[in-house]
């Protein structure tokens, strides 16, 4: 007996390495020894074989091979199902599915996750109420279907449904909360999960939850998951104190953002870029710079980390290294710069009251500007009074943002600063025939555990009297101290 020969436990293991090297000629010459040594029959090699075609999206291959094996077993069945879910061919997989001769639960849940993964919640909430049993699994993929399309009504009313909740039932509801921007909610969820049921968090709903907590500016709700997160097992993981780093910067704690770095014993490409943008944004650019020199000792920064990186430099006005640094990424790391890219050149050109200049930037742009880069050029005219460059600046952004008001609110105020107040007025009239509102500001509050959203003149709440009351007081405060008030924005004017 020759024991150097492979075997059905052989193939298997080699097919599967084909695959994840992407070995496309090795894999279908292993597919001609399977032939050879007489395995073409074999179940557990067949299967195998199906899943390297798939993955390759070889699915015509993948299909031979299922119609050549004789002894077909449920795994094959769904190894060949799961090839066209990946193939986005949903009519073979379901006609395969009704002729399986037996459809155990991982079946099930196979044909129902592909169902959501084309977006027909209503094909898989169909096939989610036949299947003879359900596993936590089951509820879960559907729970994550509804997170991922959007309908966080159906989401919640499923949640409530599930009969046996894991932590993975808990991050589906707190994650499709986050994911359809339901920020509040996430934290109102964790708070549930952490008084009515035995589920732990893990590192993937912390994460979910700081990260919540960064877009709400809720920093004492923030703080009080760190000592959470360090008090149970949580104080060495890098995704925990990735999101605690952001939330810091985020909520200008930028210090506390610079201690959780510090005291992280391991670090990824997340850690370097969170915390180089952070400094970033906070106007330390020398420091973000230096982290930067240390961070190219041992990590190879991406384009994210550039951005971070070129921001440093607006904030400092350093316009030679900007540029050194802009060359840089695409000659010493081959990275092609992006639209946000060039957007922070010409943000970096436009504060330094470089306009013709910016401008002549935007136009050898290999891409289109976008609002972003033609609005920072426009919030630089202002400081700068240059009116040509603000009346084209609000032409283009006029193409791209035709329902957006604050851009005649920005080159009016400009017109404003100038005394040009005709134009003013005629910027108010196209403004109101935009037929569009301006946005009104919010801001937000944590009080008793929770955050309270105020918009600029809102009466939603019982107590408005009370609050503009109080916002009264604190004006007069305010006036007496010596303090004036800019009333020359369009926005104050057009509102009196």
């Amino acid at each position: 007996m020759d024991f150097s020969a492979p075997n059905c436990y052989t193939f298997p293991v080699v097919l599967k390495s084909c695959l994840k090297c992407n070995a496309f000629r090795e894999g279908e010459e292993v597919h001609c020894v399977v032939i050879k040594s007489g395995f073409k029959g074999n179940p557990f090699v067949g299967t195998t074989l199906i899943e390297m075609y798939s993955g390759w999206r070889l699915i015509g291959a993948a299909y031979r091979v299922f119609n050549e094996m004789v002894d077909r077993n449920i795994v094959a069945w769904t190894a060949m199902i799961n090839g066209f879910i990946l193939f986005h061919d949903l009519v073979k997989a379901r006609r395969l599915f009704d002729l399986a001769p037996e459809r155990d639960i991982v079946l099930w849940n196979t044909i129902v996750s592909g169902y959501i993964e084309v977006g027909d919640m209503v094909e898989a909430r169909k096939l989610f109420d036949q299947m003879p049993k359900k596993d936590v699994m089951s509820w879960n993929t559907m729970l994550q279907g509804y997170a991922i399309n959007g309908d966080v009504e159906a989401c919640e009313g499923l949640f409530e449904e599930i009969p046996e909740r894991n932590v993975f039932s808990w991050n589906g509801l707190i994650g499709g909360y986050a994911r359809n921007g339901f920020f509040l909610e996430v934290l109102d969820a964790f708070k549930r999960m952490l008084i009515e049921d035995d589920v732990l968090p893990n590192d993937a709903t912390l994460v979910t939850v700081l990260s919540s907590c960064a877009r709400l500016g809720a920093l004492d709700m923030g703080k009080w998951v760190h000592i959470y997160a360090e008090n149970n097992g949580y104080k060495g993981n890098v995704y925990v104190g990735n999101a605690l780093i952001d939330l810091y910067a985020k909520c200008g704690m930028i210090k506390n953002a610079v201690d959780v770095f510090k005291s992280m014993s391991k670090t990824d490409l997340i850690s370097w870029n969170t915390i180089i943008g952070g400094l970033a944004m906070h106007g330390r650019g020398a420091d973000a710079l230096d982290l930067f020199s240390q961070m190219k000792n041992g990590v190879i920064p991406d384009g994210i980390t550039f951005i971070g990186v070129l921001c440093a430099c607006t904030h400092m006005g350093l316009l030679e290294d900007g540029f050194a640094h802009f060359q840089s990424m695409v000659d010493d790391y081959s990275i092609e710069p992006q639209i946000e890219h060039y957007g922070c050149m010409v943000d970096l050109l436009a504060r330094a009251g470089l306009l013709p200049q910016a401008l002549d930037f935007v136009r050898k742009m290999p891409m289109e500007a976008d609002a972003v880069i033609w609005a920072a050029l426009l919030g630089a005219c202002r400081v700068y009074k240059n009116v040509q460059v603000a009346e084209l600046a609000l032409e283009q952004l006029s193409k791209l943002e035709p329902k957006n008001p604050a851009n005649f609110v920005m080159l009016a105020n400009i017109y404003g600063d100038l005394g040009r107040w005709k134009d003013v007025a005629r910027l108010k009239v196209a403004m109101r025939d935009t037929g569009y509102k301006k946005v009104p500001g919010c801001s937000s509050i944590e009080i008793n555990d929770s955050v309270v959203e105020f918009y600029s003149l809102d009466e939603r709440r019982l107590e408005t009297k009370e609050i503009y009351g109080a916002l009264r007081g604190l004006n007069r405060l305010c006036r007496s101290c010596g303090y004036v008030s800019d009333l020359q924005e369009l926005g104050h004017v057009s509102s009196g």
